[in-house]
């Protein structure tokens, strides 16, 4: 059984169909990417799958169940964390208390969310911010906090919406090394960006969104190469 199944999931803005029967799996122990150009459907279909839009048509099941009738915070205490292209902390609450306030609402003791929060501040090098307000973070920062939040507890799947846009490659290495060490310990994770190079290092394999559809789904260096994607995404020729 599939981890996360999403089955013909259709999903319409007025005239605009936005995703369009899109269908894929994803196994346990996975780390696959999300790929495609800006307008493609991606966080319209991220939204679909985390509870935050209800699909016209299609489902998507977790564990084999049905979630997409769920609202967000259910599916997260179902096992599916999102991190959010836009990056959504506690502004006026400090570094660690984000962390506290996520590790309880999943359901940890204080003191288990409270030792957890320890280990994910060492582990993505926000100690030294632990007490700063979030707001007082750079975007960087930000972004490994919200990171971190998604790891509170051990999530079924990381679904990461842009987790490196415009942060500073010190952190994207964190981050990307956060993910690596995760996935050899059999985590699962569903990744979206643009950065090519970050994908093709993490991602075994990768799936293209066009125009709301699916258009490659299988090897990533094969998908990088594949001309259908070059034509709509990459602007280029096959390597």
């Amino acid at each position: 059984m599939s981890c996360l199944a999403v089955e013909g999931v259709t999903k319409s803005f007025g005239g605009l169909r936005a995703v369009d029967k899109v269908s894929f799996a994803i196994d346990d122990g996975e780390l696959v990417g999300l790929i495609g150009p800006n307008g493609s459907g991606k966080t319209t279909l991220l939204n679909v799958v985390s509870g935050y839009e209800r699909p016209d048509a299609g489902r998507v099941l977790l564990e084999g169940q049905p979630i997409h009738d769920r609202k967000p915070e259910q599916i997260a205490q179902a096992g599916l964390l999102r991190m959010f292209q836009l990056t959504r902390v506690f502004r006026r609450m400090s570094t660690v208390d984000n962390l506290l306030a996520t590790g309880r609402a999943l359901g940890l003791t204080h003191a288990q969310a409270a030792a957890r929060a320890g280990q994910l501040l060492a582990e993505l090098a926000l100690e030294r911010v632990r007490d700063l307000d979030a707001g007082q973070l750079s975007g960087g920062q930000q972004k490994l906090l919200e990171f971190g939040c998604c790891f509170m507890v051990p999530p079924r799947i990381a679904l990461l919406d842009e987790p490196f846009a415009a942060v500073h490659p010190t952190m994207k290495e964190i981050m990307a090394g956060y993910i690596r060490v995760r996935h050899a310990e059999g985590q699962t994770f569903f990744i979206v960006s643009h950065d090519m190079p970050v994908i093709v290092e993490l991602c075994t394999r990768t799936v293209c969104m066009n125009a709301g559809v699916v258009i490659a789904d299988e090897e990533t260096r094969a998908v990088l190469n594949d001309p259908v994607v070059i034509e709509a995404y990459l602007g280029g020729e096959a390597a």
